[in-house]
């Protein structure tokens, strides 16, 4: 029995993600300088992936 096609994985996964985890919002702010030691990791300004 086949998969039905919206179920298949395809290149989709590759495509880049607009949504960040919290760890990775932590690393961009860190990395543009906005992030000190010592702040808190709850309500964190938004923030875009770099490209």
């Amino acid at each position: 029995m086949s998969k039905h096609r919206s179920l298949r994985v395809g290149g989709a996964l590759a495509a880049r993600r607009n949504v960040l985890k919290r760890r990775e919002r932590v690393d961009l702010l860190k990395k543009r300088g906005k992030w000190k030691d010592g702040d808190r990791a709850l309500g964190l300004p938004k923030t875009k992936p770099d490209v």
